[in-house]
Formats: C-alpha cells, structure tokens, sequence
C-alpha cells in the first residue's frame, strides 16, 4: 500500500509499504480520511516526546473495515467506524487509577509508535474502533477524533451555565471549544486569533464576539473561563492575565515541550485562579460519536482543504500557514 511516511524529524517521503494485517483483536481499515493537527507538527518537527521514527502520520481518522482478526465479532468487514488511536497500557499506575490519558507506556497510532493513517490502510485495537451512526458520513468522521480531546477538556473545566468564556485560536480546534461552550450553556463565548482571517469563520459558527487582542473585547472584569487552543507561549501569558477572579484557565493547546512561560504567582493565590491542563482523550470517545451525530459542530464549515497522499507535504505547509481549518488527507483521492 502507498502511505506518508515521516522517516525523521523533517524527513517526509510518500512510498509504498507492506499491508497491515490484522491481529486476531484487531480490525484493518480501508482509510477514508485522516485530518491533519497540531500534533503531526510535532512529530514532524522532533519535539514530540516518544515519537519513534519512521513512523506513519495521521492520528485523526475514519474508515471501512477491510479486514477483522480471528478473534473479532464486534466488527464485519464493511462497516464503517472511527477509531480513538490512543493506546494506554492497563496496568501503570496511572491506568490503574483511572487516567489512562498520563499512561506510563502512552501509546497512539500516527503518534508514538505504532503506524498511523496516512496510508491506504490502518490496523487498529477492536476496542478503539466506534461504529458510526448513519448520520455521520465517512467524511465528516475524522473530526471525531479533535472533538472527543475537546470534550475531554470541558470534562476538566468547572464552568457553570451562564459564565463567559473567552478562546484563544480560531483553529480547528478553538472552534470546536467555542460550539462546545455555547452548547455547555455559555452566556458569552468570545474568539481572539492574531489571524483576522479566522475570525468570521468563528463568528459564523456562534461566537458572539471575535477579536485580534483581548483588548479590542473591553472586558476589564476578565472572564470566568479563558481556553487556549493555540500553545503558543504570547497567547498563554496574555490569556492567563484575562482570567477573572475565581474562574479557570486550560492551558489546551499543544506547546513545544520546551517551551516556558511567565505568570504572576501571587494573582493566581489572591485570586484562585484554577489552572488545568488538558492531555488527549479520556473516557470521552463515543459522547463526541453522539455529538458529531447530534451536529453539535458544523462538520462542513470545519473541513476546508482535501488532499491525496502525494500531496502530504503541501497539506502541512497549507496547515503552518494558518491558510483555512481542517485539513483532511484522503487516500483514494
């Protein structure tokens, strides 16, 4: 099969490789689309610790079974799922405890170890694989994947109906935050982006009030929950400062693992500023399956570019760019 294989950081090469075949807990799946994030930025770069090389990308996908292994009954050959390609150990302490997600031996397909899904086909564990409801077409389901770690991240918040939030990045990402929060029953959601571009998209989707700096949105009081879904250093000093007293900042977006930055300690203890971060998916799966069915999200608005494998490398520098939303790798394109 043809797959998008990222032999070191910076090293990407489209080639042929063997079929996957399937283990006898395993399913194969006929690739329909894989998006591309943040994440695979990381791994393409070298910043993302545990990623082993050569490793094929793509981490956020969908398809139809091609394949079940022996000791599969759950799955037949045609169906058509989803899968959550995080991988956790079962037996660390921090699986043991209920948090999978912080696992020892962390594991995810196109992420760490194991191949992903920029390729024709994926094999993955029979119990990461959601079947998909008729109402969620097999191009819409790749975006399953970004919102069960949003989903994940309200699961960490302890914002209240009725409270502002206030969003960093108008990315994929901080748009899927910003319906969620409206959804949650947020009285107010506001988006700021650097990237003016973005921010009709945002408002399109709901947001009520879409800036380039906190300072254009004149809230003084701050806002009870302030979300960054862009990793970038600026937006997490600048959103933390935006916080009101008492209420919540997650820190969402990826950074680069060595990346630092400045707070005020003594407003985060006068104030009881809650900090929490928000690590990839966790018991949060099949509500976002419910979700995307229920169009919680606006799947058409959130996918903008497709491309075929051979045009992988143009896809992530589209993606850098900060050029449209979703991009979406299709193998049979």
């Amino acid at each position: 099969m043809r797959a998008v294989v990222i032999e070191g950081p910076h090293q990407i090469n489209v080639t042929t490789v063997d079929d996957p075949t399937p283990g006898p807990r395993e399913v194969v799946l006929a690739v329909s689309g894989a998006g591309i994030c943040g994440t695979d930025l990381h791994v393409l770069d070298g910043d993302l610790e545990g990623s082993v090389y050569p490793i094929v990308p793509g981490h956020e996908f969908a398809g139809t079974v091609a394949a079940v292994g022996t000791a599969v009954t759950e799955f037949s050959v045609g169906d058509r799922v989803a899968v959550d390609p995080n991988i956790f150990c079962g037996e660390c302490h921090y699986c043991k405890i209920g948090h999978g997600n912080l696992c020892e031996q962390y594991n995810a397909l196109g992420v760490i170890a194991d191949p992903g899904a920029a390729a024709e086909y994926c094999v993955a564990p029979v119990g990461n694989c959601y079947l998909l409801p008729e109402s969620v077409s097999l191009d819409h389901a790749p975006l399953i994947e970004p919102l069960s770690c949003a989903v994940h991240g309200f699961d960490l918040l302890r914002g209240r109906i009725g409270e502002r939030y206030l969003v960093y990045g108008a990315g994929t990402m901080g748009l899927m935050m910003a319906q969620l929060a409206r959804f949650a029953g947020a009285a107010e959601v506001s988006v700021v982006d650097i990237n003016a571009d973005r921010l009709p998209v945002a408002a399109a989707l709901g947001a009520d009030r879409v800036a380039t700096s906190a300072d254009e949105l004149d809230r003084p009081e701050g806002w009870e929950v302030v979300i960054d879904c862009t990793g970038a250093v600026p937006a997490i000093e600048d959103g933390l400062t935006r916080v009101r007293k008492g209420g919540t900042f997650q820190v969402f977006g990826v950074a680069p693992e060595a990346a630092t930055a400045k707070f005020n300690p003594f407003r985060v203890y006068k104030d009881e500023i809650h900090i929490v971060g928000s690590m990839a998916v966790l018991h949060s799966f099949g509500r976002a399956v419910d979700l995307m069915a229920k169009q919680v999200v606006d799947p058409d608005v959130m996918i903008s570019h497709r491309f075929g494998l051979d045009d992988y490398a143009q896809a992530v520098d589209l993606f850098r760019a900060g050029t449209g939303r979703k991009i979406q790798i299709q193998p049979g394109k």
